[in-house]
Order: C-alpha cells, then sequence, then structure tokens
C-alpha cells in the first residue's frame, strides 16, 4: 500500500459515485469538530509536518500521491492548527505544488470528486487571478458531471464564485485578519459584521 492511502481513504471514504462521496464526507471536510481535527492530528500530524518541512515530494510522481500532498498541504493544517495562523502555513508550498501538477495534467488522472481538492487550493489564494481560475475550473469540472451528479459541484461552483468575488471587492479574505493580526478596514469590518461572511 503506497503511503498516502490512509490518508486517500480516511478524506474520500469508500462510496463510489461522487455524489456518494460528497454526501458522506462533506462534515469532514466542511464542518467543525474538534474530534476530526484530532484525528487529523493524530493520524496524519506528522505527515503534515514532513510536507510543510519539504519532504514526501516523491509523493507528487504519482497522481494520487500528488493529491495527497496537497490534502497534507492545504487542508490538514487547517483542521490541525484551525483558528490560528498554522492554518495557512501551507498554502504557498499547496500552491506551488498545485501550479506544477497542472501544468503536466495531473488533475486528469482523478476523478472529479478529487479534482475538486486541487481546485480549492486555487481558491484559498488571495489573487483574483487565481480566483478567476477556480472559478472557471470548477465551471467545467460541474458541466462535465451527468445530470444525477451535479449537486454537489453546483454547491463547489458556488463557493467558488463567492470566494472570488470577496477578493475581487478587498484583494484579501477579511475573515483572515484577525487570525493573521492584520487590522481590518472600515469596509472589511461592515463585511464582517455581516451574516455569513466567513467560510
Amino acid at each position: 500500500m503506497p503511503a498516502w492511502q490512509p490518508l486517500l481513504d480516511w478524506w474520500f471514504g469508500s462510496a463510489s459515485s461522487a455524489a456518494e462521496v460528497a454526501a458522506q464526507r462533506s462534515g469532514l471536510w466542511f464542518g467543525y469538530s474538534d474530534s476530526q481535527d484530532d484525528e487529523a492530528r493524530r493520524r496524519f500530524g506528522d505527515q503534515v509536518e514532513q510536507a510543510l518541512a519539504g519532504g514526501l515530494q516523491d509523493w507528487a510522481d504519482d497522481a494520487q500521491g500528488w493529491l495527497a500532498l496537497i490534502l497534507l498541504l492545504d487542508q490538514l493544517p487547517r483542521m490541525i492548527g484551525r483558528n490560528t495562523p498554522k492554518a495557512f502555513v501551507g498554502d504557498a508550498r499547496a500552491q506551488q505544488l498545485v501550479r506544477q501538477g497542472l501544468a503536466r495534467d495531473m488533475e486528469r488522472q482523478l476523478d472529479s470528486i478529487r479534482q475538486v481538492f486541487v481546485y480549492l487550493v486555487l481558491e484559498h489564494t488571495e489573487d483574483l487571478p487565481t480566483q478567476n481560475q477556480a472559478v472557471e475550473r470548477f465551471r467545467v469540472l460541474r458541466d462535465a458531471q451527468p445530470e444525477g451528479e451535479r449537486e454537489p459541484f453546483d454547491g463547489f461552483l458556488d463557493f467558488a464564485v463567492r470566494h472570488q468575488q470577496v477578493i475581487a471587492r478587498f484583494g484579501r479574505f477579511p475573515h483572515r485578519n484577525a487570525i493573521l493580526g492584520r487590522p481590518s478596514s472600515a469596509a472589511e469590518q461592515v463585511y464582517l459584521d455581516e451574516p455569513g461572511s466567513g467560510f
């Protein structure tokens, strides 16, 4: 078994269709649970630290390993370091890894629900051209789904558009300001006071 397989099994489960995977795992992906964060830390914390230190680069030679390394740099720090600056510590490395893989069309070797977590790295950037790229890739991905599989991908696209709009408006994600010690502008504070302003 490849070293990355336990992480992928945990993250995606065993359902066969994209809609079933999303239904079963969305609580893990987008929910907030101390027990899930603790499990991520206990089971994969060592691998996260290796990835953040520049290790496990050989994983990126295989599409599935590349995806797992992306998760270690982008998704798991957001769980292990939730509400601290450590949540974003792997972003720059994840973005570089994604750019390198997309240049080689590695995402085409992944099924559609796994491609989502490649494109989420683009969505996490505080950079409008990259946000535009994220929206376009999520739109193409959604349009490629069979009719009965589209619902979760409509949601992924909607969130990509919402992230893009925030970056177009502010040039950064205001909901990160407090965590990163950045002062909020008056306009950002008005936005932050609105219900549902965070992601």
